[in-house]
């Protein structure tokens, strides 16, 4: 297999794997709300106090986090994005070295 291809290769599989914990990190959230719900009311472990909520939503936020972090951040800050903000930076340093030789030829030329 060719470098580019192989490349591809792991891209994809990376993406997959994280995709696949999302969605893995969806259905625990799911199913341990429900648990969480049945023991606060039907087992009646401190009924009064809605304490299922706060771990819910605290969870709920961890999910919509995990969440955008593969699905958005990840689908457009990737591998291609990477290299052209490593080309556009060194282009940017050979553009100042470039500058800076020029600047001491100039002050070392003769008058």
């Amino acid at each position: 297999m060719e470098s580019s291809q192989q490349e591809l290769y792991e891209y994809a599989r990376k993406r997959v794997k994280q995709k696949k914990r999302v969605y893995f990190h969806f259905i625990l959230f799911f199913v341990s709300s429900i648990f969480l719900f049945i023991i606060n009311k039907v087992l009646k472990v401190d009924e009064y106090d809605d304490w299922y909520l706060w771990v819910i939503t605290g969870w709920g936020f961890l999910f919509v986090m995990h969440f955008i972090k593969v699905f958005v951040t990840e689908s457009f800050i990737n591998k291609k994005w990477e290299q052209e903000q490593i080309a556009k930076l060194v282009a940017r340093q050979e553009r100042r070295i470039n500058q800076l030789e020029k600047k001491v030829e100039n002050d070392n030329t003769p008058v």
